[in-house]
């Protein structure tokens, strides 16, 4: 059954210029891009965006770092869409990512690992629904 994912190409991908080849790699492997676009959040927007890791070692880290450059924020659609993306997406550090994930490919760091996704339908949709309207998504 068809369902939709959220992914995030991360400030290191766009900076490096790879968002286009990750774009590439996601319609190569079956997504329909539902919504798509270039935004370049604020430190109180990523902070909302994690706030389920607020409180923890990294937050401060990780809402720099997504509020350090323009990402790309993405809502796909595929069968088992949030599955597929995380396959595609690869382990979180990318030296231990499978050939062919984007994390191996195009990632430096676990940190700086090029892509997020969501890990559940429900997270999916909440996460979609912070940066897309109904009417962006089509």
């Amino acid at each position: 059954m068809s369902t939709l994912t959220f992914g995030i190409i991360k400030p290191d991908a766009v900076r490096a210029g790879n968002q286009g080849k990750i774009i590439d790699r996601i319609v190569a492997n079956g997504f329909k891009i539902r919504g798509m676009k270039l935004i370049h959040q604020t430190t109180k927007q990523a902070e909302g965006f994690y706030a389920v890791h607020a409180g923890k070692g990294f937050f401060g880290e990780l809402t720099e770092f997504m509020s350090s450059g323009p990402c790309v924020v993405l809502a796909l659609e595929k069968d088992g869409a949030v599955k597929a993306w995380r396959d595609l997406m690869g382990a979180t550090n990318p030296a231990e990512a499978a050939e062919g994930t984007l994390r191996k490919d195009f990632a430096s760091s676990i940190g700086e690992n090029a892509v997020h996704g969501s890990d559940s339908d429900e997270n999916a949709a909440v996460e979609i629904s912070y940066f897309f309207s109904k009417l962006e998504l089509v």
